[in-house]
């Protein structure tokens, strides 16, 4: 027999009852492409080429805020990261110097990815971020320097990347 088999059987045909997985709205994401050119009021940003990037604004462009500021105003991160333990306590500042110079090294390429807030605790600190890429990658380089316990979750109900270093 040759050719393609019709299926007329209906168990050899697809499902089409499926429930699709729910995904995690991020309403700090763009639905469209912005408008070129585009400038953020508050940080300077602009739209290249559809991507926030540093540059210098056109007199013309219209202005919206940025996610990264959108965020940042509203006081909703993306991600979170909790340090403790007494290693940490020892070392505060030479390991918050590592958080702010990554931090600032990820910004200078992406202007979206940035430290919202720092809020020092008797016994943890915990960093906030406009972006998950930048906690994540900021808690891998702390465990890379200083090993530790690195744990990171995320939580689907209101999207946020959890992750917690200590030593």
């Amino acid at each position: 027999m040759t050719g393609r088999k019709k299926h007329e059987d209906y168990s050899h045909q697809p499902r089409r009852d499926r429930m699709d997985e729910e995904r995690v709205s991020d309403p700090y994401r763009a639905r469209g492409k912005w408008p070129e050119p585009t400038t953020c009021p508050e940080c300077g940003a602009i739209v290249h080429h559809g991507q926030w990037r540093w540059g210098k604004a056109a007199p013309e462009s219209e202005q919206h805020l940025c996610p990264a500021c959108k965020r940042i105003h509203d006081r909703v991160p993306a991600g979170q990261l909790t340090l403790s333990g007494e290693f940490f306590a020892e070392h505060r500042e030479e390991i918050l110097h590592l958080v702010r110079h990554a931090e600032a090294k990820a910004k200078a390429e992406h202007p979206l990815e940035r430290i919202m807030d720092v809020k020092e605790e008797p016994d943890h600190t915990v960093v906030t971020f406009t972006d998950s890429h930048l906690v994540h990658g900021i808690g891998e380089a702390l465990h890379h320097a200083y090993h530790g316990k690195l744990d990171s979750h995320y939580t689907d109900e209101d999207g946020l990347l959890r992750v917690a270093w200590s030593r």
